[in-house]
């Protein structure tokens, strides 16, 4: 799959599953993102897509690499809606 096209579906999602911080920016915990049925269907590998994202400026997080469980509770922002 082309990795601009999981960026753009990894945004979709979060959009879908996140909510609006104090910012005005949607956020979504790690491990909602994780954890979603429809994620899981999509993201081979999600922590990827999320690098990939980051790199790309579209999105932030407070780690550099995110592990389920340890960094369930880790915000992913979305930086461009």
């Amino acid at each position: 799959m082309d990795v601009s096209h999981e960026v753009h579906l990894l945004v979709q999602e979060i959009q879908r599953l996140g909510s609006k911080n104090a910012d005005g920016q949607t956020s979504v915990k790690f491990g909602v993102l994780f954890n979603d049925d429809q994620c899981a269907n999509i993201f081979e590998a999600l922590v990827g897509t999320l690098k990939a994202a980051k790199r790309r400026k579209l999105v932030t997080f407070q780690s550099e690499l995110l592990l389920q469980g340890v960094h369930d509770d880790v915000d992913i922002v979305l930086l461009q809606e």
